[in-house]
């Protein structure tokens, strides 16, 4: 991604480093451990930090407890400014449209575990979104992860999970989070997974739209970034997940929506940019 003179978001909270204790919330990662029980590591997306390369600048920041950010580290970090500097521009334009006004979240970065208003949130659920607090959720060292287990990487697909948890802060600002939580909570574990799927689908869907419209305003895609998002899209798919873990998959289980489905709501944003196209609660099963 072309992202030389970019601003950074300041609405982030940098809290890496530092002990916490509570957690939840919707994530794009989330569904990895569930999956990978018997496949990673303590069943998770990854616990690893980021390692500098023995060549690269020294260390720039010192977190709590003295622990010191690798240069790789903090060009994560600026990456991820940017990137939800990025969705700010892109949504406050497109609430425009719609006649309302974009409320942009609070991103938090943190290291091993996080206090949020959902409760305890730990590394190995990956990325999440706590409607709560309105805030995402991020340590870094999930995209190293990314990399290494799922081998998922390139900054346009660690954009990409940025821009998905964003999207599940446009759902819960044009109410539909708060509908389908509540139908939830009304289900069997079977029904509350596929509203789950049409939420996440939905995420999907908005992590393209962004897609679009960043690269309208500022030129931002290049050679191959769509393919590094694809990619990635494919491989948290529950039916891969779940195949890559134990050999099978069960659909009734699935709460993120599978490869194809992923890839296809990822791609509708991405070729349309049309925020009325996201109709995944008006869909039926099939045409998911």
């Amino acid at each position: 991604m072309k992202l030389t003179g970019r601003r950074e978001s300041t609405n982030v909270d940098d809290r890496r480093g530092m002990s916490a204790a509570k957690m939840g919330g919707l994530g794009i990662g989330g569904i990895v451990i569930a999956l990978l029980m018997t496949f990673l590591s303590k069943g998770s997306i990854g616990l690893e930090d980021i390692i500098s390369n023995v060549g690269m600048m020294n260390v720039t920041e010192q977190a709590e407890g003295g622990r010191e950010f690798t240069a790789e580290e903090q060009e994560l970090a600026k990456f991820s400014k940017q990137i939800l500097a990025g969705t700010e521009d892109v949504w406050t334009e497109e609430f425009k449209k719609l006649g309302r006004t974009y409320e942009p979240p609070k991103m938090v970065l943190y290291t091993g575990s996080v206090q949020t208003a959902c409760g305890n949130g730990q590394s190995s659920m990956g990325p999440f979104y706590c409607s709560a607090d309105q805030c995402l959720y991020i340590d870094l060292s999930f995209f190293s992860s990314m990399k290494q287990q799922l081998g998922a990487d390139g900054d346009f697909a660690y954009a990409y999970v940025i821009a998905h948890e964003v999207g599940h802060h446009v759902e819960y600002l044009l109410g539909s989070l708060g509908k389908a939580h509540e139908q939830m909570s009304r289900m069997n574990s079977t029904d509350a997974n596929k509203v789950s799927v049409r939420l996440e689908l939905l995420a999907d869907f908005y992590a393209g739209v962004w897609a679009y419209h960043d690269n309208k305003m500022f030129g931002s895609i290049e050679d191959g970034d769509l393919e590094e998002a694809i990619r990635c899209a494919q491989v948290i798919g529950d039916n891969y997940l779940q195949e890559k873990a134990r050999g099978y998959s069960q659909p009734e289980t699935f709460t993120h929506g599978t490869s194809k489905q992923r890839m296809k709501w990822l791609k509708l944003g991405l070729t349309t940019g049309d925020i009325r196209r996201g109709n995944t609660f008006e869909c039926s099963d099939a045409e998911l």
